[in-house]
């Protein structure tokens, strides 16, 4: 792992997102599915951040998916129906590989990977490449963009609905325009989210994975504190440590549960980064090109995260 190296990957972010695109405007990745068919995602780490929100949106428009950690000793019980897919971009996952064995000979395997040559290939049915390129750095950055696009592209090809192509080339925009401004804002979010105790990321439901991904690029790279949680949740779970703590939060907004947060933000004199939104009482609000499109955030705001964890990591070497 090599923050230098993880900088250049996340400035190749971009160009790989636009490449997905080209991609996927001539060929269709995934093997025949049906929406009648049992979808059980499963991955560790990012990978199942990302199937975790792919499973929660099939399941609101009628699909029977599902995400687990590969490593449950509770995996779900196969029928006719079911599908795995089997997520991870090194291809090799110990607890992937394991539970990818547990459904062998049950039903089909699709594997979904950033590694042609590795072992999860060897006991699938089928391949799904994420085209996400060899991450140098060590982080998974761009594999995990590409997962959830190539995800997306898979609801689109069940229940129709998202032109995935162009949905990609937006965030492939929206990157470049927080990259190139990147100048006038990563020092001030970094001074502002960077506590002595530790950062909270929190996002809506819908894209709880930004969080996730958000909090775990600090704790991979510089090794910091950080904690995700979903907005509405927040206010059950986290709300107890703005008393007690000098509470930083990073928040990528667009929740209707948002007035209850900030009401205890605001009483408690927490910090607050809003990114993607104008939020009242915030110290900052991060906009970027296309920021008015939900799905583009989904796949862009994690940027904002990585690069405050490559400077802070790239000032401890």
């Amino acid at each position: 792992m090599n923050p230098e190296l993880f900088a250049k990957d996340l400035a190749r972010k971009p160009a790989a997102l636009r490449g997905l695109a080209d991609l996927l405007a001539v060929e269709h990745p995934w093997p025949a599915l049906t929406p009648s068919n049992h979808l059980v995602f499963l991955g560790m780490g990012s990978s199942h951040y990302a199937n975790n929100i792919a499973a929660s949106r099939m399941r609101a428009l009628g699909i029977n998916a599902v995400a687990e950690l590969a490593s449950s000793d509770l995996l779900p019980k196969a029928t006719c129906e079911t599908v795995v897919i089997a997520v991870s971009a090194s291809g090799g996952s110990a607890e992937t590989l394991a539970a990818q064995e547990h459904y062998q000979d049950q039903c089909r395997i699709i594997a979904v990977t950033n590694t042609a040559d590795s072992k999860i290939t060897d006991g699938a049915d089928s391949v799904v490449m994420m085209h996400a390129a060899s991450e140098e750095g060590g982080i998974a950055c761009r594999s995990f963009q590409h997962t959830l696009a190539l995800l997306l592209d898979l609801e689109s090809q069940l229940v129709g609905g998202l032109d995935v192509p162009s949905l990609i080339r937006a965030s492939a925009e929206a990157t470049d325009d927080l990259l190139q401004s990147r100048d006038t804002w990563l020092p001030k979010v970094s001074e502002l989210i960077l506590g002595p105790q530790g950062t909270h990321v929190v996002a809506p439901a819908r894209r709880l994975s930004s969080a996730q991904q958000s909090a775990l690029m600090l704790r991979e790279g510089p090794r910091l504190s950080a904690v995700a949680s979903e907005t509405g949740d927040w206010s059950h779970v986290d709300v107890y440590l703005t008393k007690s703590t000098d509470y930083r939060m990073l928040l990528l907004a667009g929740s209707k549960w948002e007035p209850e947060l900030l009401r205890w933000v605001t009483e408690r004199g927490s910090t607050l980064v809003a990114i993607g939104q104008d939020v009242p009482g915030s110290a900052l609000n991060l906009r970027y090109r296309g920021d008015e499109n939900d799905d583009v955030k989904l796949l862009t705001e994690t940027l904002v995260a990585e690069l405050v964890a490559q400077q802070a990591w790239a000032a401890t070497t």
